[in-house]
């Protein structure tokens, strides 16, 4: 199998799990464990609130600066071993896409977070972020995870090194995985989202950086 094709294999299997948890109803089952009728306990935890959440958003620019300076520096030409200086910047582009398309989709998006639903001390109902343009009485503007973004962006580090050092790409993807899951469970006890918010930036990430590396492929294929 191509990794043209295995990437889509690996995208639509997502996408068939990712629906297969909405229609599952999980989100507020999942939710009720972290909160009570008073609402999140960890909701300012320092754990939560202070390292997960404003500690993840720095360490993420941080990174994507250490990135911005490694491209600077990269030599013109790959190598069998290390991509050159414009695949990088194309993955730092693609990086920069997932980081602004998950903010634009939050902004439209109807659907409210955890901390606003009446039962956990708020004044909204619960609303499936499918029923488009439905509104739950919140403010809304909480679909997808706009936080979980700051480790899955960095999925085009793994579409970036994998035709070049395979267990290096591996390593990035473990690590972005890793870290978005734990973003997200400390933004799920926080009520600050569902578990799905987090999935769904997770795929959207995903298929992004896929698609890039199929067009990217394509064009040197056709190049050559």
């Amino acid at each position: 199998m191509t990794p043209a094709r295995r990437d889509l294999a690996t995208t639509l299997a997502a996408l068939a799990a990712l629906l297969g948890w909405d229609a599952s109803g999980a989100d507020l089952a999942v939710t009720r464990l972290f909160a009570s009728a008073s609402g999140f306990a960890l909701r300012d935890s320092m754990w939560t609130a202070t390292l997960l959440h404003d500690g993840g958003r720095l360490a993420a620019w941080a990174l994507l600066l250490t990135l911005v300076v490694v491209a600077l520096r990269a030599p013109r030409n790959p190598t069998q071993a290390a991509p050159g200086r414009a695949e990088r910047w194309r993955w730092l582009g693609v990086m920069l896409l997932c980081v602004l398309a998950v903010p634009l989709l939050k902004r439209y998006s109807a659907t409210s977070c955890p901390w606003d639903l009446a039962e956990f001390g708020g004044k909204a109902l619960y609303v499936s972020h499918w029923a488009l343009g439905q509104r739950d009485g919140g403010p809304g503007h909480c679909f997808p995870s706009g936080h979980a973004v700051a480790a899955f962006a960095f999925f085009g580090l793994y579409f970036q090194w994998r035709d070049h050092d395979i267990r290096r790409a591996r390593l990035w993807l473990a690590v972005v995985l890793g870290a978005g899951l734990l973003f997200g469970v400390a933004q799920l006890a926080r009520g600050a989202h569902y578990p799905s918010h987090t999935l769904w930036s997770a795929w959207i990430c995903w298929a992004l950086s896929a698609a890039a590396a199929a067009g990217f492929r394509h064009r040197g294929l056709r190049s050559r």
